[in-house]
């Protein structure tokens, strides 16, 4: 979807496809039919945005034959769907059993990482709608917090020094600008905003920026105007945000949370949780069974690297981190200056959901995200923003376009 904010600026909503297990084309194509076209006829509009995730071999296949990727763009277009952004931080298997660590390899220290997210920005410059002169690729920041040395660090900035000389290339040669944000997640070698503006600012920053997810910005406690401000004071622009919510416990020494917590303990992704001290400082653990069974403190509250529905809350007295969310929109949209234009709803945690709470099936699912989105959209329409025109530009009523109710299966 698509909206025109107060300065101009062209704003694209998209969701993740990284949700789905497809890894190679067939399959990415195939999901496109099964929840994009879907999603895009419940929510009524004449054109989404799907921010594909493409595994290593599809990426790798497709950026190595033009004809193919017209053909994936010409498959976009015929079903109202097109792609501005791309999600490079799981390298492969990212819908498998158990995940855990494993979505941090290879980093960034590997060659593979940057060929892989070369291949990435190659294909997504050939994916762009023909009005777009700009893409977004995610990716990892960095790597996991452990092993890292400085031989390590060095090396991870060196391949992104590569990564924008070939991104320099892939605009010369097509004309597109494709830059790429790094994601700082719990845990990782940059998991604040802080971090991330003193280990990156020595990138080339016109190439290379961040992608920020509100849900690990909620996690790590972080205030959405100070993040941005700390980003730009390293000269750091928000290239692409992720929306999502963590778990928000207000009271973990309730006997009802822990019970309700351990629903939420499931054996496939990494659930990083945090509570912040007194003294501001945050602290906690790799994984949400270790905050559960051991010594983290359950003085204040607890917040959880789980990605939950924007639109659904827990049930009581879980919350989610909805006013984060609100004000991290707010902060990057709201004000007289867009300061992000690709917008990713990332919830790829349905099918781990607590079991009463997960969709059914196809259907059940396609809905269910429509409803997530339209959650989306309503917030950029309170924040000001315009529905903008699918096909020759920026709608010509200047005024929010109706959409119909979208509920819950």
């Amino acid at each position: 979807m698509r909206f025109l904010h107060r300065d101009g600026s062209l704003v694209h909503l998209a969701y993740c496809t990284n949700v789905h297990a497809a890894e190679d084309l067939a399959g990415v194509t195939a999901q496109l039919d099964t929840y994009a076209a879907r999603i895009r006829d419940r929510l009524g509009t004449p054109l989404l945005g799907v921010g594909l995730w493409l595994a290593r071999d599809a990426a790798r296949s497709l950026a190595s034959r033009p004809e193919e990727i017209a053909r994936l763009r010409e498959h976009l277009h015929r079903r109202g769907l097109e792609t501005v952004t791309l999600n490079a931080f799981p390298y492969q298997g990212f819908q498998r059993p158990v995940v855990k660590h494993s979505v941090y390899t290879p980093d960034w220290t590997d060659p593979r990482r940057l060929a892989y997210t070369a291949d990435c920005a190659r294909v997504l410059a050939g994916l762009l709608p023909g009005d777009v002169t700009e893409g977004s690729v995610s990716t990892l920041p960095l790597g996991w917090r452990t092993p890292w040395t400085p031989q390590r660090h060095a090396a991870a900035l060196a391949n992104l020094g590569r990564l924008a000389d070939e991104l320099a290339v892939i605009e010369a040669e097509t004309g597109r600008t494709v830059r790429v944000g790094l994601e700082p997640e719990p845990g990782c070698v940059v998991e604040t905003t802080a971090q991330a503006a003193r280990l990156l600012s020595t990138l080339p920053t016109d190439r290379i920026g961040v992608c920020l997810d509100t849900c690990h910005l909620a996690v790590q406690f972080e205030d959405p105007a100070d993040a941005l401000a700390r980003l730009h004071g390293g000269g750091l622009d928000v290239v692409k945000a992720q929306l999502s919510r963590a778990l928000h416990i207000p009271d973990p020494a309730v006997p009802e949370a822990a019970g309700l917590l351990a629903e939420y303990a499931e054996p496939r992704f990494l659930h990083q949780t945090r509570t912040r001290r007194p003294d501001g400082a945050v602290c906690g653990t790799d994984d949400l069974p270790d905050a559960l069974h051991g010594p983290l403190s359950r003085t204040h509250p607890w917040r959880v690297h789980f990605h939950t529905p924007l639109h659904a809350d827990p049930q009581p007295p879980l919350q989610a981190t909805g006013a984060p969310l609100t004000d991290a929109l707010a902060t990057l949209l709201g004000g007289a200056r867009a300061h992000v234009r690709h917008l990713e709803v990332e919830t790829y945690t349905w099918s781990v959901l607590p079991e009463a709470a997960r969709p059914r099936g196809p259907h059940g699912l396609a809905t269910a995200m429509a409803a997530e989105l339209a959650h989306a959209r309503d917030a950029l329409l309170r924040l000001g923003l315009f529905e903008a025109g699918a096909v020759t530009g920026l709608g010509e009523t200047g005024r929010p376009a109706p959409h119909p109710e979208v509920t819950v299966s």
